[in-house]
């Protein structure tokens, strides 16, 4: 069974690794309900404890696989579950807020088939003004009376959820308004090893996203960390792009080419016998705050590289 580690001040303890069900690889977001199921029961077999999703993968078809496959293999009680809620710029501005976060929600555990979740996040990237980035919010948007967290804290009370969370992107210092309010109680950011800026300082010469050191910011406020695109998308293993990254806004392709031609280089800098995928799941996982690494997994035999890459204890 693989290691679990605190998640930040709240009391559960999680598998160093998670089982992520977006758009990359694709698998829980297509019809695959065989390998759907194997890949879960896999994961249970390593000890995986943890399953990360969203309302928007797939356009909910994340969700639906999965609830079909926790209720197939009779299993849900032995995952945390993990979704989000993202608004869109009318819905922040023309919609009760209320309402469309708890809609969200409420379509996320039927097709779950659950009645609660352990973690609710926000899906929205948090910057200085409405939409500096695609459907990104304001910190007032989230913190304010009337807001988004006082929507998201409704569902808490009510026992929907158990916890809530962001989503680590945007601008750094709107973000740490967001760690430090002391609503949130895990957050999920990029931290791999072609960006490590979520938790070493970026070089002069840096040019790529700069994510400000927010995990640092997390240790500090005694928030739980998870680490996402921990193969870069697949391209730190030399997979080709999803069909997701020709056209999402968030990790554009180009964003992927580059970082292939990196990771090519990268190759060549590893010490002896070390591969670049135990490098990576390495990395991922080597700051001290981290909870767990965030990882799609198309296939059972992609959870075995990833537990055998993990280091031995």
């Amino acid at each position: 069974m693989i290691p679990q580690r605190p998640l930040g001040q709240t009391g559960l303890d999680i598998s160093v690794l998670a089982l992520g069900a977006g758009p990359i690889p694709e698998l829980m977001t297509e019809d695959n309900a065989g390998t759907q199921r194997d890949v879960l029961a896999r994961a249970l077999e390593h000890g995986i404890n943890w399953i990360d999703t969203a309302a928007t993968y797939g356009e909910g078809r994340s969700e639906t696989n999965l609830g079909h496959a926790l209720a197939t293999l009779d299993v849900v009680d032995r995952f945390h579950l993990a979704t989000k809620v993202r608004l869109l710029p009318e819905q922040v501005t023309r919609h009760p807020i209320r309402k469309v976060v708890r809609e969200s929600l409420v379509g996320s555990l039927e097709r779950l088939g659950v009645e609660r979740i352990t973690l609710l996040q926000l899906h929205n990237s948090v910057t200085p003004a409405r939409g500096d980035l695609p459907t990104s919010v304001t910190p007032a948007d989230v913190l304010e009376a009337g807001g988004i967290v006082e929507a998201m804290r409704e569902l808490q009370s009510e026992g929907l959820v158990d916890h809530l969370g962001i989503t680590g992107l945007g601008d750094p210092e709107s973000l740490r308004q967001l760690i430090g309010s002391g609503h949130f109680a895990t957050m999920q950011v990029p931290y791999h090893l072609l960006n490590p800026t979520a938790g070493q300082a970026a070089g002069s010469d840096w040019d790529e996203t700069d994510h400000g050191c927010v995990i640092n910011d997390c240790e500090t406020s005694g928030v739980g960390v998870f680490a996402i695109r921990v193969y870069a998308g697949g391209a730190l293993l030399g997979r080709p792009p999803a069909r997701h990254t020709h056209t999402t806004k968030f990790f554009p392709m180009d964003l992927y080419e580059r970082d292939t031609r990196r990771a090519e280089e990268l190759a060549g800098q590893l010490s002896p016998g070390t591969t670049v995928q135990q490098a990576a799941v390495r990395f991922s996982l080597d700051h001290q705050a981290m909870s767990s690494a965030i990882i799609g997994f198309s296939h059972p035999e992609h959870i075995e590289q990833a537990v055998e890459a993990l280091p031995a204890r």
